[in-house]
Parts: C-alpha cells; sequence; structure tokens
C-alpha cells in the first residue's frame, strides 16, 4: 500500500481490514468489462449526471480504458485531501463509516463477473474508483461525505443489524463468483428476505444506513422532474443510470423522511429522492444527528448502548467519558440512576485515555452513579477543587454523598481527578455504595472510582479512544473467492488479451479474423469480446465482410437474450460514433 499523508492518520484499528489490491488477477476480460462500462458512463452520463462527475473522472486519476491501480490514484486523490484503500468486499458499516470520516474510500478489489455487468448488488471496483471516487472532487459532497463517517461510526447498531450484514456480505461473495452455485446465491437471498421480515424497532445505524442509501448510493440532484445523477450505485450501474430516470421510478423531494425508506439491494428501486444541492445533505444529516444518542444521552441513550451488546461509550456532563460494553442501567422517574459495563473499560476525556484509567485497571468493568447529591446548590462538577474542599469533599476524608435518587456512596476519598480545573472522578478506598437496598460496590472489591456528572449527556457506539481501548476490527471469517477459470475461459481471456494489444500496440490486425473464428467458434455465448472486435475494425475501416459476420452474430444473440439486448445495442451505437 502506498501510503500519504491522508493514510497516515488512520488508526490502527482499521488497518486490519485493508488489503492488497490483486491486479495481476485481473483478467484481461474483466479490463473489457471496466471499459466497457466506463466508454458507456463517458457517454450516457455526461448528459445525465451531476456536473461534477465527468470533470472527477479526470480529477481523480481514473482511466477509461484499464482498470486503475488503486494506490496509484492516491498520487491524485491527495490533491483533493482523500485517499483510497483496497477492502475484501463489504466490510463491517461502522468501519466503513470511520474511513470516510478519515477521508479514505474504500474500494472492494473484486470486480464484476460479465453475466452483471449491467447490476451488481456486491461491491467493486467499478461501484467504487467509477462511483463514489469522481463526485467527491466536488468540495461540498466531500465535506457531506466525511460528516456522514463521522455521524455514522458513532450511530448504534443493534443484533439484528449484525446478522443482516453478514448475510449481505454472503451473498455479494457468492455473487462476485462467476462459477457460484445457482441454488446457493438464491438460499442467500432467501436469507436477506428472511431477515428483512424479522427487523424490529431499527436502530440509529439502520435509519442512517437508509439516508446513506438514497444519497450516496442512490441519489438524485436538481428538479424532481427532471433530476441529475450523483449516487455511486447509480454512476456505476449502467442498467439502472438508464432505467432510474424513466417514470418507472418515483421521484421524491428528499428530506428527513427517507429514513423510514428501507432498501433491497437485490432489485432495481422503485423510488429514488431527489435533493436540490448538496447544500440540503447536509442540512439533513445534521437533523437526523439532533435524534441520535450522541446528542441526545439520557437514559435512552444508555438503553441504546446496552441493546448495542458492543463496546460503546457515555459521556458525563462533567466530559468524563465511559467506554465498555454496558450491560446495566438502574432508572427512576426516567432519569438514569446508575450505570453499569462488564468486562474491559476505560476512562477518557475528549477522546484521550485518562492516564491510569485504561482497560488493565478497569478489566472487570465499572460502574458509577448518575446524578447530582442531594443538598448542593450546583451540581458536583460545577464546583473547583477549592470549592469542594470548602464543602469537605477533600483528598484523605471519609464522605458521604447521598444522591437525589437516594444512591449513597460512602468511602475515603483518595484522589480527585480534574479536567479544565473541575472534578471529573472522585476515587474512593473502603467504599460502599448502595441503592434502595442493594450493595452496588462494597469495600472488598479494591478502589471506587465514581465518575462525576449529573446527567448523560452524550451516547455513541464504539470506544471514545480506539487504539487504547484495543478495539479490532477482526478479519471476516468468510473470505471473497479466489477464482480459479476453468481452461475454457483462460482460452477465451486470452483471446481478449490479444484483442487488447492490438488495440493497444496498433499492429498485428492480420490476427482478427483468426481470434474471431476462435471466439465465435469456442465460445458462441460471448458478446463482449464480440464488441472488442468490432470496434477495431470499425475505428480502422477494415474487412467489411468480417464486420458484417460480427454484426450478424451480435443481433442473434440480441434475439435470443433479453438480458444483453440493449448491452449489445448500446455497445453498436458508441463504436459507431
Amino acid at each position: 500500500m502506498e501510503m500519504n499523508e491522508v493514510l497516515e492518520k488512520l488508526p490502527k484499528h482499521l488497518l486490519s481490514l485493508v488489503i492488497d489490491q490483486p491486479y495481476n488477477n485481473y483478467t484481461a476480460q474483466d479490463h473489457a468489462v471496466w471499459r466497457y462500462i466506463m466508454r458507456q458512463n463517458v457517454e450516457y452520463l455526461s448528459r445525465v449526471a451531476h456536473g461534477s462527475y465527468i470533470d472527477g473522472l479526470r480529477k481523480t486519476g481514473i482511466s477509461i480504458d484499464t482498470i486503475p491501480h488503486m494506490y496509484g490514484m492516491n498520487r491524485i486523490l491527495r490533491e483533493i485531501g482523500w485517499a483510497a484503500v483496497a477492502v475484501d468486499g463489504f466490510i463491517p458499516p461502522s468501519a466503513f463509516m470511520e474511513f470516510q470520516a478519515y477521508n479514505v474510500l474504500v474500494i472492494a478489489a473484486d470486480i464484476r463477473p460479465v453475466d452483471q455487468i449491467g447490476y451488481t448488488s456486491a461491491p467493486d471496483i467499478i461501484h467504487e474508483a467509477a462511483g463514489h471516487a469522481p463526485i467527491i472532487a466536488d468540495p461540498l459532497y466531500a465535506d457531506y461525505l466525511k460528516r456522514f463517517g463521522e455521524l455514522g461510526s458513532k450511530a448504534f447498531a443493534s443484533a439484528w443489524d449484525h446478522r443482516m450484514y453478514e448475510a449481505i456480505r454472503h451473498l455479494s461473495i457468492l455473487k462476485a463468483d462467476p462459477y457460484s452455485d445457482k441454488q446457493q446465491i438464491a438460499d442467500a437471498e432467501q436469507m436477506i428476505d428472511n431477515l428483512g421480515k424479522e427487523e424490529g424497532e431499527p436502530s440509529e445505524l439502520a435509519m442512517i444506513r437508509n439516508l446513506h442509501w438514497w444519497t450516496v448510493e442512490y441519489g438524485l440532484i436538481g428538479e424532481v422532474d427532471d433530476p441529475g445523477i450523483y449516487g455511486a450505485g447509480l454512476l456505476s450501474s449502467i442498467a439502472e443510470s438508464f432505467h432510474c430516470l424513466t417514470p418507472a421510478v418515483k421521484k421524491i423531494p428528499y428530506s428527513l423522511d427517507a429514513v423510514n425508506y428501507s432498501f433491497d439491494i437485490t432489485e432495481p428501486q422503485p423510488q429514488l429522492f431527489v435533493t436540490p444541492d448538496f447544500e440540503t445533505l447536509s442540512q439533513v444529516l445534521e437533523q437526523f444527528a439532533d435524534t441520535m444518542a450522541l446528542r441526545t444521552g439520557g437514559l435512552e441513550g444508555i438503553r441504546k448502548a446496552i441493546h448495542s451488546e458492543y463496546p460503546a461509550t457515555c459521556e458525563y456532563r462533567s466530559g468524563l467519558q465511559v467506554s465498555g460494553i454496558f450491560t446495566r442501567v438502574i432508572e427512576k422517574n426516567g432519569n438514569p440512576v446508575y450505570l453499569k459495563t462488564t468486562g474491559l473499560t476505560n476512562l477518557n476525556v475528549k477522546g484521550k485515555e485518562l492516564p491510569g484509567h485504561g482497560t488493565a485497571s478497569h478489566s472487570q468493568g465499572f460502574g458509577s452513579p448518575v446524578g447530582r447529591p442531594s443538598g448542593l446548590a450546583r451540581s458536583l462538577e460545577d464546583f473547583s477543587v477549592e470549592e469542594l474542599e470548602q464543602l469537605g469533599i477533600s483528598e484523605g476524608e471519609r464522605i458521604i454523598l447521598v444522591f437525589e435518587s437516594g444512591l449513597q456512596v460512602k468511602g475515603i476519598l483518595q484522589s480527585i481527578t480534574t479536567h479544565e480545573e473541575r472534578a471529573i472522578l472522585l476515587s474512593f478506598f473502603d467504599c460502599t455504595v448502595t441503592y434502595e437496598g442493594e450493595t452496588l460496590f462494597e469495600p472488598s472489591w479494591g478502589m471506587f472510582d465514581m465518575a462525576v456528572g449529573s446527567s448523560i449527556v452524550s451516547a455513541f457506539a464504539g470506544p471514545a479512544d480506539p487504539d487504547l481501548y484495543g478495539l479490532t476490527y477482526p478479519v471476516p471469517d468468510e473470505k471473497t473467492h479466489k477464482i480459479h477459470h476453468s481452461q475454457e475461459a483462460k482460452k477465451l481471456h486470452a483471446i481478449y488479451q490479444n484483442v487488447r494489444n492490438i488495440r493497444e500496440q496498433n499492429c498485428g490486425y492480420a490476427t482478427l479474423p483468426q481470434l474471431w473464428e476462435e471466439l465465435k467458434t469456442d465460445h458462441s455465448n460471448d458478446w463482449l469480446g464480440a464488441l472488442e472486435i468490432l470496434e477495431i475494425l470499425e475505428f480502422k475501416k477494415m474487412d467489411t465482410a468480417l464486420k458484417q459476420d460480427i454484426i450478424r452474430f451480435l443481433n442473434e444473440k440480441k434475439m435470443r437474450g433479453e438480458g444483453v439486448r440493449k448491452l449489445i445495442e448500446d455497445g453498436i451505437k458508441l463504436i459507431s460514433k
């Protein structure tokens, strides 16, 4: 991987998902698939895509004729403050979002098979490099994408979200392999359909993923009755980029209501949302952020953290951040009284771990009151250390704190940890914590670290300091398949390679009739190679009889298969131009 200053800022826990781009594994047919789609894109999308698309292709260094070396792209992407990395298919949504927050595009290294040239539900290099990358050359859109990553990576997921991610990844791996068993694909699609019926109350992640889908992936821009395309899923699908602008697809003005529209990655979308401009995208995103536990905190925020069953962070009003797997909250009158984590936990301020309060110190979890001690005119976090000492809360003294909830902390204060001259943590020994007859902490358990804070002002997915917490994204057990081509496929790829050599080296034209005979006789299901040969003959104004034979062959294929009719017609139209 070729590093640049953008990639050097990536945290360690994301690097485990990065792979080398297996560039030498791309076949000549793969390059032909890329070339066909990109030439069609430049022809068609130059008329219907957002104005920044074609210019963005140039700015991001994306070749029309060959699959790009994505790490070579980084030398150009760095000029607009971005970078790209290769990953193995679908990665966890929270990781995908976090890469975006660091101005990094994740690009699935595989490329779709020729039988999915019009549309594929699997992420591939066409979708990522040719769909996402050009639009980020627009500064307003790039800002939106980064901000989306910052918020999306903090959104709470549910157990259902994790199961759906695994199911989608499994399907995408099967569909990326041209030799996958059709029944396995059907079973994987049925699994996703069944999971869709099981979804309960959507999580924050599910809702923000809806916003991502209807903007970043499938967004339209401009007037509702005459929109342009900017979503990467549309820009990278030559079938859907045409279909989406027809009356068959309902167009809806984009608003926060888009969070309520789920999507099916295996089917064309029945409706799309149209934003008037990129500024509106950011406004709607911030409206959604106002509903997230990241900004609302409180009892509901803690509950979301518990429901996620993954490491999360709850932030007290004092600024202290508790990161761990939350397992319990005690409440009274709709307010949290006490929260608890189980297992590895660390304490942080502004995203940085507090010295002495890492996971080694809190390996068994952490528990602490939430609220205000009784009898104080202000919340505890609003007092300076000197003012606390005047109240008798000073190091070495036996302290009794009775909270308004009735929770009691009784012990000898060993130390006060401060931030910006205000207390954020009181550490006690010989301490007992009780609430309504239940002992929450007893002296034999050791030091009791009590978070200072009258309320929980924020709760979000993931630890506040991921690297020191030890966050990792395990490399998925199921890898994308290494394609083992048959001997017949290898012979077909050799024909593609010879045709490509003739076009690029501008010589060897005398071998075209032989290549055509071999293609027609031994690989009669292929149509893309026929278009490649036809293009050379048309460009060089050669061999009219051979041209007519290829056109007859392609016309027969059009009549036999509706799935390739438009692909062949569009290919011939482009050649004739």
